[in-house]
């Protein structure tokens, strides 16, 4: 427990917080848009697993401009 009290929250929270919003935001996109780049089931696992870049990766990457 001592490891967590050295932790500043102050700086720690608003990144888990837009971290968040993005896995929110991404995944929703994700199970309304019809057609991406590459399997629907590869891009929830990068947007899942791959934490803060995952999501970014799905709107530069995944997402099909048409």
């Amino acid at each position: 427990m001592e490891i967590l009290e050295g932790i500043s929250w102050g700086l720690l929270a608003p990144v888990l917080i837009i971290q968040l919003i993005l896995l929110i935001v991404s995944l929703v996109d994700l199970t309304r848009i019809e057609k991406t780049n590459g399997p629907k089931w590869l891009w929830v696992l990068i947007i899942l697993f791959v934490n803060i870049i995952g999501p970014i990766l799905y709107f530069v990457i995944g997402r099909r401009n048409e």
